[in-house]
Protein backbone atom coordinates (compact mmCIF):
# COMPACT_ATOMS: atom_id res chain seq x y z
CA UNK A 1 0.00 0.00 0.00
CA UNK A 2 1.39 3.40 -1.00
CA UNK A 3 1.92 5.71 1.95
CA UNK A 4 0.38 9.14 1.50
CA UNK A 5 2.66 12.15 1.72
CA UNK A 6 1.88 14.31 4.74
CA UNK A 7 2.16 17.77 3.17
CA UNK A 8 1.31 19.39 6.50
CA UNK A 9 4.26 17.58 8.01
CA UNK A 10 6.81 19.13 5.68
CA UNK A 11 9.21 21.57 7.33
CA UNK A 12 7.80 24.70 5.71
CA UNK A 13 9.86 27.02 7.90
CA UNK A 14 13.10 25.36 6.84
CA UNK A 15 12.00 25.45 3.19
CA UNK A 16 11.20 29.16 3.45
CA UNK A 17 14.62 29.86 4.96
CA UNK A 18 16.33 27.88 2.17
CA UNK A 19 14.37 29.79 -0.47
CA UNK A 20 15.18 33.16 1.10
CA UNK A 21 18.85 32.28 1.50
CA UNK A 22 19.00 31.04 -2.08
CA UNK A 23 17.34 34.20 -3.36
CA UNK A 24 19.75 36.50 -1.50
CA UNK A 25 22.77 34.44 -2.60
CA UNK A 26 21.59 34.53 -6.22
CA UNK A 27 21.10 38.28 -6.23
CA UNK A 28 24.47 38.93 -4.58
CA UNK A 29 26.30 36.54 -6.88
CA UNK A 30 24.95 38.06 -10.10
CA UNK A 31 25.05 41.70 -9.02
CA UNK A 32 28.62 41.76 -7.71
CA UNK A 33 30.10 40.16 -10.84
CA UNK A 34 27.79 41.92 -13.29
CA UNK A 35 30.41 44.16 -15.01
CA UNK A 36 32.51 41.08 -15.76
CA UNK A 37 29.42 39.36 -17.14
CA UNK A 38 28.76 42.38 -19.37
CA UNK A 39 32.25 42.09 -20.81
CA UNK A 40 31.69 38.37 -21.38
CA UNK A 41 28.54 39.10 -23.38
CA UNK A 42 30.30 41.77 -25.46
CA UNK A 43 33.12 39.36 -26.29
CA UNK A 44 30.76 36.54 -27.27
CA UNK A 45 28.44 38.48 -29.58
CA UNK A 46 29.19 38.10 -33.29
CA UNK A 47 29.16 41.62 -34.72
CA UNK A 48 29.80 43.17 -38.11
CA UNK A 49 30.89 46.42 -36.45
CA UNK A 50 34.63 46.73 -35.69
CA UNK A 51 33.71 48.87 -32.67
CA UNK A 52 31.98 45.89 -31.10
CA UNK A 53 34.79 43.35 -31.58
CA UNK A 54 37.12 42.75 -28.63
CA UNK A 55 40.16 40.49 -28.63
CA UNK A 56 40.51 40.16 -24.86
CA UNK A 57 38.95 41.20 -21.58
CA UNK A 58 41.36 44.07 -20.91
CA UNK A 59 40.71 45.61 -24.31
CA UNK A 60 36.96 45.27 -23.83
CA UNK A 61 37.04 47.00 -20.44
CA UNK A 62 39.29 49.82 -21.66
CA UNK A 63 37.27 50.57 -24.79
CA UNK A 64 33.88 50.34 -23.12
CA UNK A 65 35.00 52.55 -20.23
CA UNK A 66 36.62 55.19 -22.45
CA UNK A 67 33.90 55.41 -25.10
CA UNK A 68 30.73 54.61 -23.16
CA UNK A 69 31.67 55.08 -19.52
CA UNK A 70 32.03 52.50 -16.76
CA UNK A 71 28.35 52.85 -15.85
CA UNK A 72 27.55 51.19 -19.16
CA UNK A 73 28.90 47.92 -17.74
CA UNK A 74 26.03 47.95 -15.23
CA UNK A 75 23.20 48.39 -17.73
CA UNK A 76 20.69 45.57 -17.36
CA UNK A 77 21.69 44.65 -13.80
CA UNK A 78 18.09 45.23 -12.67
CA UNK A 79 17.03 42.32 -14.88
CA UNK A 80 19.22 39.79 -13.07
CA UNK A 81 18.19 41.22 -9.69
CA UNK A 82 14.52 40.81 -10.59
CA UNK A 83 15.09 37.35 -12.02
CA UNK A 84 17.88 35.87 -9.87
CA UNK A 85 16.04 36.26 -6.57
CA UNK A 86 12.85 34.40 -7.60
CA UNK A 87 14.77 31.90 -9.76
CA UNK A 88 17.13 30.90 -6.95
CA UNK A 89 14.25 30.79 -4.48
CA UNK A 90 12.37 28.48 -6.87
CA UNK A 91 15.49 26.35 -7.29
CA UNK A 92 16.03 25.76 -3.58
CA UNK A 93 12.32 25.45 -2.87
CA UNK A 94 11.78 22.94 -5.67
CA UNK A 95 14.90 21.00 -4.71
CA UNK A 96 13.93 20.65 -1.06
CA UNK A 97 10.28 19.83 -1.81
CA UNK A 98 11.12 17.26 -4.51
CA UNK A 99 13.78 15.63 -2.34
CA UNK A 100 11.35 15.45 0.59
CA UNK A 101 8.57 13.91 -1.51
CA UNK A 102 11.04 11.39 -2.98
CA UNK A 103 12.12 10.32 0.49
CA UNK A 104 15.58 11.79 0.22
CA UNK A 105 15.44 13.33 3.69
CA UNK A 106 14.03 10.41 5.65
CA UNK A 107 15.69 7.30 4.26
CA UNK A 108 19.30 8.41 4.27
CA UNK A 109 21.20 9.51 1.17
CA UNK A 110 19.49 8.58 -2.08
CA UNK A 111 21.20 9.30 -5.39
CA UNK A 112 17.94 8.96 -7.33
CA UNK A 113 16.05 11.30 -5.02
CA UNK A 114 18.84 13.88 -4.98
CA UNK A 115 19.51 13.74 -8.73
CA UNK A 116 15.80 13.93 -9.59
CA UNK A 117 15.28 16.84 -7.22
CA UNK A 118 18.25 18.66 -8.73
CA UNK A 119 16.99 18.11 -12.27
CA UNK A 120 13.50 19.38 -11.45
CA UNK A 121 14.92 22.37 -9.61
CA UNK A 122 17.10 23.29 -12.59
CA UNK A 123 14.26 22.98 -15.08
CA UNK A 124 11.98 25.14 -12.94
CA UNK A 125 14.50 27.86 -12.07
CA UNK A 126 15.90 28.13 -15.62
CA UNK A 127 12.37 28.44 -17.02
CA UNK A 128 11.86 31.45 -14.78
CA UNK A 129 15.30 32.97 -15.26
CA UNK A 130 15.67 32.56 -19.02
CA UNK A 131 13.54 35.58 -20.06
CA UNK A 132 15.43 37.81 -17.60
CA UNK A 133 18.74 36.53 -18.99
CA UNK A 134 17.62 37.38 -22.52
CA UNK A 135 16.68 40.91 -21.47
CA UNK A 136 19.97 41.28 -19.59
CA UNK A 137 22.03 40.39 -22.66
CA UNK A 138 19.93 42.55 -24.99
CA UNK A 139 20.75 45.49 -22.71
CA UNK A 140 24.44 44.56 -22.50
CA UNK A 141 25.25 44.39 -26.23
CA UNK A 142 27.06 47.18 -28.02
CA UNK A 143 24.74 49.92 -29.24
CA UNK A 144 21.74 48.73 -27.24
CA UNK A 145 19.04 51.38 -27.06
CA UNK A 146 17.19 49.74 -24.19
CA UNK A 147 17.29 51.76 -20.98
CA UNK A 148 14.86 49.90 -18.74
CA UNK A 149 14.06 46.26 -18.13
CA UNK A 150 10.35 46.80 -18.65
CA UNK A 151 10.98 48.64 -21.92
CA UNK A 152 13.22 45.86 -23.18
CA UNK A 153 10.71 43.15 -22.24
CA UNK A 154 7.95 45.02 -24.05
CA UNK A 155 9.97 45.75 -27.20
CA UNK A 156 11.31 42.21 -27.58
CA UNK A 157 7.87 40.69 -27.03
CA UNK A 158 6.21 42.99 -29.57
CA UNK A 159 8.89 42.46 -32.20
CA UNK A 160 9.68 38.76 -31.75
CA UNK A 161 6.99 37.23 -29.58
CA UNK A 162 7.25 34.98 -26.53
CA UNK A 163 9.57 32.53 -28.31
CA UNK A 164 12.41 35.08 -28.18
CA UNK A 165 12.62 34.58 -24.42
CA UNK A 166 12.88 30.79 -24.68
CA UNK A 167 14.76 30.06 -27.92
CA UNK A 168 17.89 29.48 -25.80
CA UNK A 169 16.15 27.49 -23.06
CA UNK A 170 17.05 24.02 -24.46
CA UNK A 171 20.67 25.17 -24.83
CA UNK A 172 20.65 26.45 -21.24
CA UNK A 173 19.43 23.10 -19.93
CA UNK A 174 21.89 21.22 -22.13
CA UNK A 175 24.72 23.34 -20.70
CA UNK A 176 23.66 22.68 -17.11
CA UNK A 177 24.25 18.91 -17.33
CA UNK A 178 27.97 18.93 -18.24
CA UNK A 179 28.57 21.99 -16.05
CA UNK A 180 27.19 20.25 -12.97
CA UNK A 181 28.94 16.96 -13.77
CA UNK A 182 32.34 18.60 -14.26
CA UNK A 183 31.84 20.93 -11.31
CA UNK A 184 31.10 18.25 -8.73
CA UNK A 185 33.58 15.67 -10.03
CA UNK A 186 36.37 18.27 -10.06
CA UNK A 187 35.33 19.53 -6.64
CA UNK A 188 35.45 16.06 -5.10
CA UNK A 189 38.82 15.28 -6.73
CA UNK A 190 40.49 18.53 -5.58
CA UNK A 191 38.94 18.28 -2.10
CA UNK A 192 40.29 14.75 -1.62
CA UNK A 193 43.76 15.80 -2.77
CA UNK A 194 43.88 18.86 -0.51
CA UNK A 195 42.25 17.25 2.51
CA UNK A 196 42.69 13.45 2.45
CA UNK A 197 41.78 13.20 6.15
CA UNK A 198 38.33 14.64 5.37
CA UNK A 199 38.41 16.90 8.43
CA UNK A 200 36.30 20.04 8.29
CA UNK A 201 38.28 22.71 6.48
CA UNK A 202 36.55 25.83 5.08
CA UNK A 203 39.64 26.83 3.09
CA UNK A 204 39.74 23.43 1.41
CA UNK A 205 36.09 23.60 0.36
CA UNK A 206 36.41 27.19 -0.89
CA UNK A 207 39.56 26.40 -2.86
CA UNK A 208 38.17 23.19 -4.36
CA UNK A 209 34.89 24.92 -5.15
CA UNK A 210 36.60 27.83 -6.88
CA UNK A 211 38.78 25.54 -9.00
CA UNK A 212 35.79 23.36 -9.85
CA UNK A 213 33.82 26.41 -10.94
CA UNK A 214 36.67 27.55 -13.18
CA UNK A 215 37.03 24.16 -14.86
CA UNK A 216 33.26 23.74 -15.36
CA UNK A 217 32.97 27.26 -16.77
CA UNK A 218 35.81 26.67 -19.22
CA UNK A 219 34.44 23.32 -20.43
CA UNK A 220 30.92 24.70 -21.05
CA UNK A 221 31.92 28.03 -22.63
CA UNK A 222 31.16 26.75 -26.19
CA UNK A 223 27.54 26.15 -25.17
CA UNK A 224 27.42 29.55 -23.48
CA UNK A 225 28.60 31.22 -26.71
CA UNK A 226 25.76 29.47 -28.56
CA UNK A 227 23.30 30.63 -25.92
CA UNK A 228 24.47 34.23 -26.24
CA UNK A 229 24.03 34.15 -30.01
CA UNK A 230 20.46 32.90 -29.63
CA UNK A 231 19.56 35.37 -26.90
CA UNK A 232 20.90 38.40 -28.77
CA UNK A 233 19.85 37.37 -32.28
CA UNK A 234 17.10 40.01 -32.40
CA UNK A 235 19.68 42.76 -31.88
CA UNK A 236 21.88 41.56 -34.74
CA UNK A 237 21.96 43.08 -38.21
CA UNK A 238 23.07 39.74 -39.62
CA UNK A 239 20.22 37.92 -41.38
CA UNK A 240 21.61 34.44 -40.67
CA UNK A 241 21.90 35.14 -36.95
CA UNK A 242 18.41 36.60 -36.79
CA UNK A 243 17.05 33.40 -38.33
CA UNK A 244 18.87 31.04 -35.91
CA UNK A 245 16.31 28.70 -34.33
CA UNK A 246 18.35 26.62 -31.94
CA UNK A 247 21.71 25.38 -30.73
CA UNK A 248 22.60 23.59 -33.98
CA UNK A 249 22.02 26.77 -36.01
CA UNK A 250 24.07 28.81 -33.54
CA UNK A 251 26.94 26.30 -33.55
CA UNK A 252 26.98 26.18 -37.35
CA UNK A 253 27.13 29.97 -37.67
CA UNK A 254 29.92 30.28 -35.11
CA UNK A 255 31.94 27.53 -36.81
CA UNK A 256 31.51 29.08 -40.26
CA UNK A 257 32.48 32.58 -39.11
CA UNK A 258 35.27 31.93 -36.60
CA UNK A 259 36.05 28.24 -36.50
CA UNK A 260 36.93 26.46 -33.28
CA UNK A 261 38.29 29.67 -31.73
CA UNK A 262 34.83 31.19 -31.86
CA UNK A 263 33.55 28.76 -29.24
CA UNK A 264 36.11 30.02 -26.70
CA UNK A 265 35.07 33.68 -26.84
CA UNK A 266 34.46 35.17 -23.42
CA UNK A 267 36.03 32.24 -21.57
CA UNK A 268 38.16 34.37 -19.23
CA UNK A 269 35.34 36.58 -17.88
CA UNK A 270 33.06 33.54 -17.68
CA UNK A 271 35.61 31.78 -15.49
CA UNK A 272 36.01 34.88 -13.32
CA UNK A 273 32.27 35.12 -12.71
CA UNK A 274 32.01 31.46 -11.73
CA UNK A 275 34.98 31.07 -9.40
CA UNK A 276 33.70 33.14 -6.44
CA UNK A 277 30.10 31.94 -6.73
CA UNK A 278 31.08 28.27 -6.81
CA UNK A 279 33.60 28.71 -3.99
CA UNK A 280 30.94 30.22 -1.72
CA UNK A 281 28.33 27.73 -2.87
CA UNK A 282 30.47 24.70 -1.99
CA UNK A 283 31.38 26.16 1.39
CA UNK A 284 27.73 26.82 2.26
CA UNK A 285 26.83 23.20 1.47
CA UNK A 286 29.37 21.79 3.89
CA UNK A 287 29.41 24.40 6.66
CA UNK A 288 28.33 22.86 9.97
CA UNK A 289 24.90 23.88 11.20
Amino acid sequence: MIEEIDYEGLDHESMAINMLAGAMAGISEHAVMYPVDSIKTRMQVLSTSPAAVYSNMSEAFTRISSTEGTRRLWRGVASVIWGAGPAHAVYFGTYELAKELAGGNSNGYSFVATASAGALATIASDALMNPFDVVKQRMQVHGSQFRTVAGCFSSVYKAEGLSAFYVSYPTTLTMTVPFTAVQFSTYEFIKDKLNPSQTYSPLTHVTAGGIAGAVAAAVTTPLDVCKTLLQTRGSSDDAAIRKARGMSDAARIIWERQGAAGFARGMTPRILTNVPSNALCCESFVAPS
